[in-house]
């Protein structure tokens, strides 16, 4: 990735899009989501971070708080269909299907991205505890 510049590359696409942290922290949510529904979660960090992470550090973004909001995104993906891992292991436990399980979570999927787009864009609420202990 790197001999390629494929971060330096990823970073001007995405700045070229717009100048607002808002619109840009947004397309990463959307990017993270879909692509934590098709990728495993590791292999997703690894690969995406890096080139991610001096694209929101560039809008002024703390690495912890981006930190926080790649987690939760690639969390939110291992329960959504196709390749959701922790939605097929939770249907082998509950002895049910993958499809009756993915309906039954809607409603929390739901809350779980509404609680993303909080955590996005107040990140007051995720920072009091790294700032108190002065990170």
């Amino acid at each position: 990735l790197t001999k390629e510049q494929v971060p330096a590359t990823v970073t001007t696409a995405i700045q070229s899009v717009s100048d607002n942290p808002i619109v840009i922290l947004l397309l990463i949510n959307l990017m993270l989501l879909v692509l934590g529904a098709f990728m495993e979660m590791i292999a997703a960090l690894i690969i995406l971070v890096p080139i991610l992470l001096p694209v929101v550090t560039g809008l002024g973004v703390d690495p912890v708080h981006f930190g926080i909001i790649v987690a939760i995104n690639l969390t939110i993906g291992m329960i959504t269909p196709p390749v959701g891992i922790s939605l097929f292991i939770g249907a082998t436990i509950a002895k049910i299907s993958p499809e009756r399980l993915a309906l039954s979570n809607m409603p929390f999927l739901l809350v779980s991205i509404l609680v993303l787009l909080i955590i996005t864009f107040v990140p007051g609420l995720v920072m009091v505890l790294p700032d108190l202990y002065g990170r």
